[in-house]
């Protein structure tokens, strides 16, 4: 099978010829139709996880994907062959991801089956982030009426935040630029807070100067300053941060709850988004789909730029 694998920590990605896995035991074998780029993904081949999980190399690149079920391996009841299925692909101690034109999954892991009428490519696109936004729309606990600040809302985790907390009746402020603006306001933002003009911080006080009740912060590295937009959240509000910038004890003094957010897709979770998507009450932005022999031309592309939509390698 074709695949693009790195051979070591920070090795530049390649277009390689690998055997096609077996499926062992409660395992399946899918043959992918579709797989999604994300950040996370050359950030795992540079060395992100190194050192808290095994890797094994060659290791194929991704985590999402869509796709066939192809074989199953003994003891598999959940799925059959010829089931339609995405979710995320990626399994660092066996060296197994989503650029690939096979891959392997747990029957009890980050899988679920997609709908008929849900498009391979959309599908693919879904599962990092759709996944972390309707995790993250739900922590943070907010009511119909309450208002609540995206930060890093033009990509994709942002988009599909903003779809989620607009449905149930959240007054959304999203950072973009002018040339995003009209998309995220149809996808639901009430506001659109232009970061370019001045710090968000400052425009979201000077309207709000009672405080707000949420911050969804998708921008601020871990070891980040995190205080400015923190700073906007009234006495009993919420600040989520989806890269560990939140210091939950140093907020609880204050009377902010805080929460560090890891995607944790399950089937429950991905049932209902593939579910959402297919009927189009979850949009996502497709800008691309490469060949997977394409692929690690279009790593180096993504890496450089700040994406507003989503790119699908089709192997």
């Amino acid at each position: 099978m074709k695949a693009v694998v790195v051979t070591d920590f920070g090795s530049q990605p390649e277009f390689v010829e690998l055997p096609t896995p077996e499926p062992g035991t409660g395992e399946v074998l899918v043959r992918i139709h579709a797989a999604g780029v994300n950040p996370f993904d050359w950030k795992v081949a540079d060395g992100a996880l190194k050192g808290s999980v095994a890797h094994e190399f060659p290791l194929v690149m991704g985590s999402d994907g869509a796709g066939v079920v192809e074989k199953t391996g003994p003891g598999v009841t959940r799925f059959r062959p010829g089931d339609r299925v995405y979710g995320q692909f990626m399994r660092l101690p066996q060296g197994q991801g989503s650029y690939a034109e096979y891959t392997l999954a747990e029957q009890d892991g980050k899988i679920a089956l997609i709908p008929d009428t849900l498009s391979f490519t959309l599908a693919a696109a879904l599962p990092t982030a759709s996944v972390t936004a309707y995790q993250a729309v739900q922590a943070v606990r907010l009511d119909r009426g309450h208002t609540l600040l995206i930060n890093g809302a033009s990509g994709g985790v942002g988009q599909s935040a903003i779809q989620f907390a607009a449905r149930s009746g959240v007054r959304v402020l999203a950072t973009g630029t002018p040339d995003v603006a009209d998309h995220l306001r149809e996808l639901g933002a009430h506001t659109i807070i232009d970061f370019t003009e001045a710090p968000t911080h400052e425009q979201v006080a000077a309207h709000h100067p009672e405080g707000i009740d949420a911050v969804i912060d998708l921008v601020t590295p871990a070891g980040g300053d995190i205080s400015p937009v923190a700073g906007l959240v009234h006495t009993g509000g919420t600040l989520l941060s989806t890269n560990h910038a939140a210091d939950p004890d140093a907020l609880a003094i204050r009377g902010v709850r805080g929460v560090n957010l890891a995607n944790n897709p399950t089937a429950e979770t991905l049932t209902t988004l593939a579910g959402l998507a297919a009927i189009g009450e979850l949009r996502v932005r497709i800008d691309a789909e490469v060949p997977l022999a394409d692929a690690a031309a279009i790593i180096a592309k993504a890496r450089a730029g700040h994406s507003t939509g989503k790119t699908v390698i089709v192997p």
